[in-house]
């Protein structure tokens, strides 16, 4: 019997239907020679602090770095049952093998090998490597099962990723919340990532925008605009014109083409789809994933464009079926050249997004509104990708009038190629590429010809900031920062992963540290000044391009994961040791403002909100409102922050829809505050006087 454990417990559920094991028992199928179970994402993980020592529960600068000698590892909270059952069936006595089938890369041979080692699991294990939960992929990938022993290298890499970002993650985190007084999360890949956002806000906010002018001159019916000029120089440059004849003096025409569109990879993905249709990074993976479970789209957690050459012939099969499934390709014609698509040495873990001939079989008929959107997306990709290049004409023209030299820029489609289709397909979806330039078309044209009496306009216009980061944007950032420092061959380049960068955006804006304004990404006030009081080493994508050179090097063995941890542990211990104190100013950097509600009706002094009551700030003052005071209970009203203002400002405040205990109804009324100066604050009905 040959147990097979998937990350997921929909992936093992596919597998199980297609190797046979079709018998359902609790945390697993049977059948077929094969126990099919899954370990539901990260079962097992690294111990936090205290699992090493109690007295770690607390936070304290004495006890940092916190650098265990003997790693420990915990089932996550609420995975024990399913564990225990993996557990079990490993050591089951008809149980030979364990076919490895997490995910295929770094992190799904870290998921299995945790589960495996914690187990106390010793039988032979093989490794399932497949791009697709197709019957066809999972049959092959069955039956060109790897030893699993093959994957110690990988697995070495990505436990040092681990181990790592758990040192720099609890030592950075504990050390600089202990001396900032607030909870500061400190990571190797969010905090660079907060920087990005911190430095183009301040570039933003500190821009200083600069006047400069345009001419524009009509040449029959072309706008032919001048350089920049300051206001007097384009005044003098508009009355010289108005007075002289205009000469076309060049036309050059250039026959150019643009290479359809690389296939997706998920960061380039998520940013399309921020950028049509508002999705997070997040919600874009979601829907991807989804859409992989129900067996519609190929791994969406991979970090290439390309497919390989023996995929040639199962993707150009794909082709007719989406043609049929999207109305707008209807009399479209499209010769695929597939050529261009493929790169074996561009193809890693996985291959590029693409839609399963499953989906070609289904359609959209069963999908929720997003998921259309995201295949949509995803099926034009691919069409895009196979077409013909956008070939056009581009076309210069200069022309001299009053001395001046005026150019317009013009172009001509020759054959729409892949642009077509993208256009029909933003049609179809009624979404519009803000990104997309206008087109702009100029009239036949001569050299030698001439114009009289040309209309020339001066237009004012200002320098433009920096724009804010999106999603898009910020993904693309993310993506490409410290890649200059990253060997080629990396698994890993720019910060996070194609999978983690999402969650990396989301636990910034939970954090506080940074917040969406629409489209936008702003840091926060926090954000700001955690990364004014961090170390570059900590904020500057060079730490990850760092460990990424490392990290390659070891999944290729040609590295040491002893001499690698050493590094980190040195690292730790250093920060540590540099941050050993700071000003008094400085602790307080974090520390909330507190906006005052009202004066103190005793002393004058600030009234604030605190979590049980309304108190004044002068300690000497004995001036407090209790939340839960019986005269508001009695009357079953919340005692808000808005009646605790009325009350300060005006010493009364109207509300509605208070209990009788009396009469059992309810009624309106105004209530007073009347403080008599003693222990507790009393408040009465204003009686209605006749």
């Amino acid at each position: 019997m040959k147990l097979v454990i998937a990350e997921k417990p929909s992936v093992g559920a596919a597998i199980a239907a297609v190797m046979g094991a079709n018998e359902k028992r609790s945390g697993y199928f049977e059948g077929g020679g094969y126990l099919v179970s899954w370990c539901i994402g990260h079962l097992i993980s690294l111990a936090d602090a205290a699992t090493y020592n109690e007295q770690f529960r607390k936070w304290k600068y004495d006890d940092l770095p916190i650098v265990p000698q003997e790693w420990q590892f915990i089932v996550a909270s609420g995975k024990e049952q399913q564990f225990s059952i993996l557990k079990d069936l490993m050591h089951r006595s008809d149980v030979t093998e364990i076919i490895n089938a997490c995910d295929s890369g770094r992190e799904g041979e870290l998921i299995f090998r945790f589960v495996y080692e914690q187990a106390n699991c010793k039988k032979p294990f093989s490794r399932l490597w497949i791009s697709s939960m197709e019957a066809s992929a999972i049959r092959e990938g069955f039956s060109n099962l790897k030893d699993g022993r093959g994957y110690d290298n990988l697995y070495q890499s990505a436990l040092c990723r681990a181990k790592a970002d758990w040192l720099i993650g609890i030592n950075a985190t504990r050390l600089f919340s202990i001396l900032y007084h607030k909870t500061l999360n400190v990571g190797r890949v969010q905090t660079p990532t907060l920087a990005m956002l911190v430095n183009r806000d301040y570039a933003i906010s500190s821009f200083k925008k600069e006047k400069y002018h345009v001419v524009r001159l009509d040449v029959g019916g072309v706008a032919a605009l001048s350089e920049r000029q300051d206001e007097a120089a384009a005044r003098q440059m508009k009355a010289a014109c108005e007075k002289s004849q205009a000469v076309c003096t060049s036309l050059k025409k250039e026959k150019k083409n643009a290479a359809p569109p690389k296939l997706f990879d998920l960061t380039a993905l998520q940013r399309e789809a921020n950028r049509l249709y508002g999705f997070t990074a997040k919600q874009t993976l979601d829907y991807a994933q989804a859409l992989y479970e129900k067996r519609l789209l190929t791994y969406p957690r991979t970090d290439s464009k390309y497919i390989t050459s023996d995929m040639q012939d199962s993707t150009k099969e794909l082709i007719p079926g989406l043609c049929a499934a999207l109305p707008f390709m209807q009399g479209v014609k499209l010769q695929a050249d597939l050529a261009r698509i493929c790169d074996n040495s561009k193809v890693t873990d996985h291959h590029a997004i693409l839609p399963t001939a499953e989906f070609v079989k289904t359609g959209f008929s069963s999908l929720a509104e997003s998921e259309k959107k995201l295949m949509t997306l995803v099926c034009a990709k691919l069409l895009c990708a196979v077409a013909a290049p956008y070939e056009y004409e581009a076309v210069t023209a200069v022309f001299t009038c009053g001395g001046y030299t005026f150019t317009a820029k013009g172009r001509t489609t020759l054959c729409e190629g892949w642009r077509e289709i993208e256009r029909l397909s933003r049609a179809a979806s009624g979404e519009q590429d803000e990104d997309a330039e206008p087109e702009a078309v100029l009239p036949p044209l001569a050299e030698g010809q001439t114009f009289d009496n040309p209309a020339a306009e001066i237009s004012e216009r200002y320098t433009q900031p920096p724009k804010a980061f999106t999603e898009d944007t910020l993904l693309s950032a993310m993506e490409s920062a410290g890649k200059e420092d990253t060997p080629e061959d990396a698994e890993r380049k720019g910060l996070g992963t194609t999978a983690t960068r999402a969650g990396i955006i989301e636990k910034l804006i939970s954090a506080g540290f940074a917040e969406r304004k629409g489209k936008k990404l702003i840091p926060t006030k926090d954000g700001y000044n955690l990364v004014a009081i961090l170390p570059d080493s900590l904020t500057s994508p060079q730490l990850t391009a760092e460990w990424e050179t490392r990290l390659t090097g070891i999944a290729k063995g040609s590295d040491s994961p002893a001499d690698f941890m050493r590094g980190i542990e040195e690292m730790t211990a250093g920060l540590v040791k540099t941050y050993s104190a700071i000003s008094e100013d400085k602790a307080k950097l974090f520390t909330p403002q507190r906006e005052a509600i009202g004066t103190c009706p005793r002393c004058g002094a600030a009234v604030y909100e605190g979590k049980k009551n309304f108190y004044c700030s002068d300690r000497a003052c004995s001036f407090v409102m209790w939340k839960n005071d019986r005269f508001f209970e009695q009357r079953k009203k919340a005692f808000t922050k808005a009646i605790a203002a009325a009350l300060l400002k005006d010493g009364k405040v109207k509300i509605k829809g208070m209990y009788s205990t009396k009469t059992g109804k309810t009624f309106d009324g105004v209530v007073l505050l009347a403080d008599t100066g003693g222990k507790y604050v009393n408040f009465r009905v204003e009686q209605n006087r006749k």
